[in-house]
C-alpha cells in the first residue's frame, strides 16, 4: 500500500521477492545474515576507532581524515542499501518524478507470519544498537572538538554526524512512517467532516 503527499512517500509493502522465498526456510541460527551484521558494525566502528587513535597511528592529518571519510561513506552506503533491507526489512531512498519534484520513499516489509520469522531478533538488536549508538558518539565527539578548540577535526566529525544521522532518521521514518500516515489521514478525515457539518448548519440557518 502506497501513500503519498507532495514531499514524502511512505510505503508499507511486501519487499524483496528473493527474501520472501527464504522466509519459508527453516531457521538455522539466530543471526541469519552474519556478513551483513558484520559490515553493519565494521565500517562505523572502524571510523570511530581511527578517529580516537589517529594521532597514535599516523602523524598525517590528511591521511586520517581521508580514511575516516572513506569508512563513513562505505558505512552510509552499506547501511542504507544492504543491511537495513536484510536485517530488519526496511529501506528508504529518494527519487525525482517527471515533474522534477523530489520524493522520499520509506518502505517496510509487511508483518506477515512468515516474514516475521525471517527477521532475527538478534539481528534486529544489532542493527538498532549500531544505528543509534554511533551517531550519539559522533555528536559527543562534535562537542568535544568544539570545546577543546580542535577546529580542524570539526569537518570530519560533522561528516560523521550527518551521514550516520541521515541513516538513523531514514530508518526511524521507515519504522514509524505508516503510523504517522494513518494519524494524518484520520486527522484530515475528521477535519473534512467538521467543515461539512459546519457548512451544512450555516446553509440550514
Amino acid at each position: 500500500m502506497l501513500q503519498q503527499d507532495s514531499n514524502d512517500d511512505a510505503e508499507d509493502v511486501s519487499l524483496f521477492d528473493a527474501e520472501e522465498e527464504t522466509a519459508s526456510r527453516p531457521k538455522k541460527s539466530k543471526i541469519r545474515h552474519p556478513v551483513a551484521s558484520f559490515f553493519h558494525l565494521f565500517f562505523r566502528v572502524s571510523a570511530i576507532i581511527v578517529y580516537l587513535l589517529c594521532e597514535l597511528l599516523s602523524s598525517s592529518f590528511i591521511a586520517c581524515m581521508v580514511t575516516i571519510i572513506l569508512l563513513l561513506s562505505c558505512d552510509f552506503w552499506a547501511v542504507k542499501n544492504v543491511t537495513g533491507r536484510l536485517m530488519v526489512g526496511l529501506r528508504w531512498w529518494n527519487h525525482i518524478d517527471e515533474d522534477g519534484k523530489s520524493h522520499w520513499v520509506f518502505e517496510s516489509r509487511k508483518a506477515t507470519s512468515q516474514e516475521s520469522k525471517s527477521v532475527s531478533e538478534a539481528e534486529s538488536r544489532i542493527f538498532w544498537l549500531g544505528l543509534i549508538a554511533c551517531p550519539v558518539l559522533w555528536v559527543i565527539f562534535a562537542f568535544s572538538a568544539l570545546f577543546s578548540f580542535r577546529v580542524k577535526w570539526l569537518a570530519v566529525v560533522i561528516m560523521g554526524v550527518v551521514l550516520q544521522g541521515a541513516n538513523l532518521y531514514g530508518y526511524i521514518r521507515c519504522k514509524v512512517g505508516s503510523r504517522k500516515n494513518l494519524t494524518s489521514i484520520a486527522t484530515s478525515y475528521l477535519g473534512k467532516q467538521f467543515l461539512r457539518q459546519n457548512t451544512g448548519d450555516d446553509q440550514t440557518s
